[in-house]
């Protein structure tokens, strides 16, 4: 086996009311995709932002390259060659693309306080260039997809000789094709040594990315499987404690139970156009399309969160005007 990138050991963290992390352990090793997986609240996140510097563990050790380290911060990690992309993009809107790479280790002229804007265009077109990124480094970030945010996000860490790349829900907002590219880039990266842990909760792209699973519940690492010998509901079972279901799960026929919602010709600007359809007591009504399609947008109107320009809202057969969040609670939707 490989020298380990990364040795976590007996970590602990807690918060005002909140033992989070509970003698957890991790492992990375050089050019693997580690995927770290657990329900909502499991301390997924917590884990790696201890070993991000970002909030530092109570007790426990870590090893970077066989030797001890303290990563009391950010800087901290990122001098040890630790970056991590959280799941909240961490750009700058308002600057370009190149500004958002070199934030903070900008090259600079001469005279040490002016910055060489030339250099940083340059320096971020050849780093774009090397991830096959076709993104122009000039460009504002406000005015870029999600996806390609993430990619910068990548470029970012990149652009501080990263060995260790962590990587909290990067498909959570992209679409199918988005996702091919994102694999591509994390396989290029892998070929160059680079260690990568992904944090998800897709578990259908984890046989796809990744090499190593570690599922983790309440705080505590359970276990680490080889993904090409793991299944689907062996990390589930390991993630819940429990088997969700033996078999299909039953779907309750609901034609004659009440109409609770109904929405009619829904329409807000160039976000929605005439969206119609109909809530069931009892029913659990999913909304899917890709990133941009309106799934929010149609939520954050319903709830009063977003003036609409025409359309009606009916609660359990009646009419409602919803302008607000407080009208909508008042309806009884939350």
């Amino acid at each position: 086996m490989s020298e380990l990138l990364v040795s976590m050991e007996g970590i602990d963290r807690s918060f005002p009311g909140v033992h989070a992390l509970d003698r957890c352990r991790f492992e990375l090793r050089p050019g693997e995709v580690h995927a770290l997986v657990g329900e909502n609240g499991a301390g997924k996140s917590t884990l790696m932002k201890v070993l991000a510097g970002v909030s530092p563990p109570d007790a426990g050790r870590i090893l970077v390259k066989g030797a001890e380290v303290a990563i009391a911060s950010p800087r901290a990690a990122q001098s040890l060659g630790i970056s991590m992309i959280h799941q909240e993009l961490n750009l700058m809107p308002h600057l370009t693309v190149a500004q958002n790479i070199f934030v903070g280790h900008e090259p600079r002229r001469r005279v040490r306080f002016l910055l060489d804007e030339r250099a940083v265009n340059e320096k971020a077109r050849a780093l774009l260039e090397r991830l096959n990124l076709q993104i122009d480094p000039r460009a504002r970030v406000s005015d870029l997809t999600v996806a390609k945010q993430q990619m910068v996000e990548i470029a970012k860490a990149l652009s501080q000789s990263a060995d260790v790349l962590i990587m909290d829900e990067p498909t959570a907002a992209l679409a199918d094709a988005e996702i091919g590219d994102l694999f591509r880039i994390i396989r290029q990266l892998c070929e160059k040594g680079v260690g990568v842990v992904h944090i998800s909760h897709r578990l259908e792209e984890l046989p796809r990315i990744s090499d190593r699973i570690t599922v983790m519940r309440d705080g505590r690492t359970l276990d680490t499987l080889a993904t090409r010998d793991a299944t689907i509901d062996q990390i589930i079972r390991l993630m819940v404690g429990r088997t969700i279901f033996e078999g299909a799960p039953e779907i309750p026929d609901l034609p004659d139970h009440e109409v609770v919602l109904e929405v009619r010709g829904l329409s807000r600007g160039r976000a929605l156009r005439d969206v119609s359809f109909s809530l069931r007591r009892g029913e659990i009504l999913g909304f899917a399309g890709l990133v941009g399609a309106g799934r929010t947008e149609v939520a954050r109107a319903i709830f009063g969160a977003d003036p609409i320009d025409s359309g009606e809202v009916h609660v359990r057969g009646r009419k409602v005007r919803i302008r607000s969040p407080r009208d909508a609670v008042r309806h009884g939707i939350a």
